[in-house]
């Protein structure tokens, strides 16, 4: 893939892609996104999470569900309690009062909680534990994407054609499906395969 394909394949104004084909490209190279039905799904799902490639940190309002983040959730937690994601939330790995806000998502995959940020930061050797803010920053926003794509059997996923499996694994539930099944079939018009 060059960089007008994929501009055509995102929807990617000319410098919305001119900033992000660099990153892209590598990380589907370290990440072995190397087929066009991966690559289609990847710019679907990482298009929707990142607002067209326009956001690298989740907006924080706090909404109801942000706050859930917040709890301190060393505390005893009914095995029972999920929430909205259908995740149990000690998952993340906030510990500490303003844990939710400090490793709200971030990256073009929107990676979240201080349980995820160091499994990432341990696999890219960066302590994002200490400086979470460094996934807002373009290549590691692509490189933790890919990360979390990688380990996570996307790949697997995508190679199926199951996007709505797809959006489970990157979600937690199916929000934002119409959008994601809209940018993949817009990437797979464009990438073909």
């Amino acid at each position: 893939m060059d960089w007008q394909l994929f501009k055509a394949a995102a929807g990617l104004r000319p410098a919305l892609a001119d900033r992000w084909w660099l990153h892209v490209d590598a990380t589907w190279r370290e990440f072995d996104i190397s087929s066009a039905g991966r690559q289609a799904a990847w710019l679907a799902q990482t298009g929707h999470e990142s607002l067209g490639f326009t956001l690298t940190r989740e907006l924080w309002g706090p909404t109801p569900a942000q706050m859930r983040y917040e709890r301190d959730f060393s505390a005893a937690w009914p095995p029972r309690a999920k929430t909205d994601r259908n995740r149990k939330p000690f998952e993340l790995g906030n510990s500490e009062a303003g844990d939710g806000k400090r490793f709200r998502g971030r990256g073009l995959i929107q990676i979240t909680g201080r349980a995820n940020y160091r499994e990432c930061g341990a696999a890219l050797g960066i302590d994002l534990e200490d400086k979470p803010v460094l996934l807002q920053g373009d290549a590691l926003a692509a490189r933790s994407a890919g990360w979390f794509w990688f380990a996570k059997g996307c790949n697997q996923l995508a190679d199926a054609g199951d996007q709505r499996a797809l959006t489970r694994r990157i979600n937690g539930g199916l929000n934002g499906l119409d959008d994601r099944m809209r940018r993949y079939a817009s990437a797979r018009q464009h990438i073909g395969g």
